[in-house]
């Protein structure tokens, strides 16, 4: 079952504010959980941030990062009546914008907002049947000028985020929220240093924690790799599911356990990798399916970073990524979280070395 503060932490977390480059209230909720698991806390020059559980000092170091930006957008030109023009921020399908609630992240506080664009009603016939651009599309703040919104505190350069509040569904472990893409990796990062702390002697020293700026090209973890120097990589990531109506059902279905990422353009899993993943999850009895995707993670980037660094995904499939809702399940989280758990616990030099020689 779900527990309370399971809960607390999904909703904080998910309905937080953190466009790419803007992650700072997210940071803060991060700091918040991670400052009581360790008192030990990194960060890089551009805000991602980590906790570190010291096990066996001789043993690998073992990088764990979520990634604390979601898609958004940010404001680029207040017109005389008031619209606003913006620039998306990650991968944006137009179609799943029009008529969505947005909010301004403001120093006077939160604006709200809708995305608008001109009405179907006035527009030619050849028009009228296509997918309206977004770049003709706006944010109407329900004011009548350019100095009404600026009054608000609205100016270009302001992040702005999907609105959709934390909710469990009618089938409580079915949980909507925006921002699962990927404020599920922040909150496994939180648990698994909860866990250490709880039980500690894992023979690793763990940094767990998030990355800024994944959904513009994976900027974070390039700048976490430099600081932490790690000898093996997790990335814990959400992927579009694929069991709806009119799927290939090339991804992974909800409730159907942890994904097992083999490929994608920028990541192949090293064998001895897949290997210990695969083994552990049969050991332990955790529901795993395998994953074949079409995106990036985190992942591409600390691969590379100095001679290598053995890298998975540790992921779980969520309905409607990259859009202002997406679902998850919670036996899918729980089943990656038991993994990530158990692969640390057994990550010792003896592992590390046939992960990278096998």
């Amino acid at each position: 079952m779900t527990n309370d503060f399971q809960l607390a932490l999904w909703k904080r977390l998910t309905e937080a504010p953190g466009a790419p480059g803007f992650e700072g209230p997210v940071r803060d909720i991060m700091r918040e959980y991670i400052s009581d698991c360790t008192d030990e806390i990194v960060c890089d020059n551009l805000g991602s941030i980590f906790g570190v559980a010291r096990g066996d000092e001789n043993g690998p170091r073992v990088m764990v990062a979520g990634h604390m930006d979601e898609v958004g957008f940010m404001a680029t030109r207040i017109s005389e009546k008031g619209f606003l023009s913006f620039q998306t921020l990650g991968g944006w399908w137009g179609q799943v914008l029009l008529a969505q609630r947005v909010h301004v992240i403001t120093p006077n506080g939160t604006v709200e907002g809708i995305i608008g664009s001109i009405p179907p009603h006035v527009l030619g016939e050849d028009l009228r049947n296509r997918p309206m651009d977004v770049r003709n599309m706006f944010i109407d703040i329900g004011v009548e000028s350019r100095e009404e919104a600026e009054r608000l505190g609205v100016r270009p350069g302001q992040p702005i985020v999907p609105v959709c509040p934390f909710t469990p569904m009618a089938n409580p472990k079915r949980l909507l929220a925006k921002a699962w893409d990927n404020r599920y990796g922040c909150s496994l990062a939180i648990e698994l240093l909860r866990e250490l702390k709880q039980s500690p002697g894992h023979p690793n020293v763990v940094y767990a924690g998030a990355t800024v700026q994944e959904e513009v090209g994976t900027r974070g973890a390039k700048t976490s790799a430099h600081l932490i120097q790690p000898d093996v990589f997790f990335a814990v990531d959400a992927s579009p599911a694929g069991d709806i109506p009119g799927s290939r059902e090339e991804g992974g279905k909800l409730g159907g356990g942890v994904l097992m990422r083999l490929y994608d353009p920028t990541f192949i899993l090293m064998p001895g990798l897949s290997d210990l993943l695969i083994e552990t999850c049969e050991q332990e009895n955790i529901p795993y399916q395998i994953y074949i995707a079409k995106g990036g993670t985190d992942a591409a980037s600390v691969q590379l970073y100095g001679a290598g660094v053995p890298t998975a995904v540790i992921g779980i499939p969520s309905r409607y990524i990259h859009s202002h809702a997406s679902m998850i399940d919670r036996d899918d989280y729980e089943a990656a979280k038991r993994l990530l758990i158990a692969v640390v616990k057994k990550l010792d030099r003896t592992v590390l070395d046939a992960i990278r020689f096998r």
